[in-house]
């Protein structure tokens, strides 16, 4: 018998309407009914009173989606609905559990709970294999509920409200400490950058763009409907951070050629190279970078590896910061 499988949606909302986050199996070629997903999510997820019209919405969303699911009808109008084929295949759940378990941010329950929920997608000798190779980290951030706090952002992204919480920094004994503030954030997008994730907000009381790490984030309260955000300025260059840049510079740097993929690779379409005629070691890459205080970090970080050669201002600038640094050594 073929098995079938259809992806449900366990995660529940205020209002009880549901999201994709989970995954109920069904060996059967028939497929299943809506009466049958009712009585699978209440005794195997504990989730009581989801309606026929919630699934029904669910399904719609996932074919929507691009989930292929086939719906026949059978006797009495009764409709069986089943997925043809695995979702997902066994090297895009491979990679999708690898990058759950080298997660910085999830504690190991979190993470054992995430990859859990896809050895139902594995046959039995392929669960083998993804266990056989999964090894947990147990160097995760403490007290952080990043699931719940990135769920709670994304609803309020999609209501068009306000949003606040309470902003956390951590001391020297790894205790975090927050900061009740009256602010009014209008909330942009999350992004995922560097292994961590963050929430690009528009403040009304400055009006500028104001970016957070969500994981810090505790006591998260949507507040009023917004009809439309101000416009977001669009990058006008390679941006090396998460933050914004205070403005954009043609920058020529001399780099070391075994350098050379990496640094094509972090500025991307907004750089060309050229070979340094002075130096077969080296060459020249220009590039229109985002300039704030981490470009000179940036910069600093690969040493006499590479130099910045014009303009000549954010050349002066790089050799003040460096002759400070000297001075905290030396003097």
């Amino acid at each position: 018998m073929a098995k079938y499988v259809i992806i449900m949606v366990t995660g529940q909302q205020k209002g009880g309407s549901l999201w994709i986050a989970n995954a109920c199996y069904f060996s059967t070629e028939k497929g299943v009914t809506i009466e049958e997903i009712q009585r699978y999510l209440a005794e195997e997820k504990n989730m009581e009173r989801v309606s026929a019209a919630t699934i029904r919405r669910d399904l719609e969303r996932m074919m929507y989606a691009g989930y292929d699911i086939d719906i026949r009808r059978g006797p009495h109008n009764t409709h069986f609905y089943r997925m043809k084929g695995k979702p997902f295949k066994f090297n895009e759940i491979r990679f999708i559990v690898d990058s759950i378990s080298i997660n910085k941010f999830l504690s190991p329950e979190q993470k054992r709970k995430l990859i859990h929920k896809f050895e139902g997608l594995c046959s039995e000798s392929e669960v083998r294999q993804l266990m056989s190779r999964v090894s947990i980290s147990t160097c995760g951030a403490p007290s952080l509920d990043l699931l719940e706090n990135l769920d709670t952002i994304h609803r309020i992204i999609a209501e068009k409200r306000t949003l606040n919480f309470d902003y956390g920094k951590m001391d020297a004994q790894r205790h975090f400490h927050y900061q009740e503030k009256s602010r009014t954030l209008l909330p942009c997008q999350v992004i995922y950058f560097s292994e961590r994730f963050y929430l690009k907000c528009y403040s009304v009381e400055n009006s500028h763009l104001r970016t957070y790490r969500i994981d810090r984030m505790r006591n998260i309260v949507a507040g009023e409907k917004f009809r439309q955000l101000p416009e977001i300025p669009k990058p006008d260059g390679a941006v090396l951070d998460i933050f914004e840049p205070k403005y954009y510079e043609l920058v020529t740097l001399r780099v070391k050629r075994f350098l050379l993929d990496d640094m094509l690779e972090q500025l991307g379409a907004y750089a060309s190279a050229q070979d340094d005629p002075d130096n077969s070691g080296f060459v020249l890459v220009r590039a229109r970078i985002g300039i704030n205080d981490s470009f000179h970090r940036w910069v600093m970080k690969y040493g006499g590896n590479v130099e910045i050669l014009r303009p000549e201002n954010l050349r002066r600038e790089f050799a003040e910061k460096v002759a400070e640094l000297y001075r905290q050594y030396w003097d």
